[in-house]
């Protein structure tokens, strides 16, 4: 399991631009069951990602996909770790 740190290079108005076309990327993801939950930073200077994808090479993939990634509008860090504790909705994750 990965945490995906992403923080933006530059303005939010480029951001912004591409935000929709990063929104459909996600939903993609979502639906292929690669991701399990995201959102901005507060304050807005970039967002996590939560994924289940097990390998570190296969995630890279997949962000080559993000069009933030594609326009050079994020720094990505990939943050693996195993769950070993979980509260019982989350029970699935271990």
């Amino acid at each position: 399991m990965f945490i995906i740190n992403l923080t933006y290079k530059g303005k939010l108005e480029k951001v912004d631009q591409f935000l929709n076309a990063h929104i459909e990327y996600l939903n993609t993801q979502y639906k292929l069951g690669n991701f399990l939950a995201s959102g901005r930073k507060v304050p807005r200077t970039g967002g996590i990602i939560l994924s289940k994808v097990e390998s570190k090479l296969e995630l890279e993939k997949i962000i080559e996909k993000d069009p933030f990634k594609k326009n050079d509008l994020a720094n990505y860090e990939l943050i693996e770790f195993v769950p070993s504790k979980t509260c019982d909705e989350l029970k699935f994750l271990i």
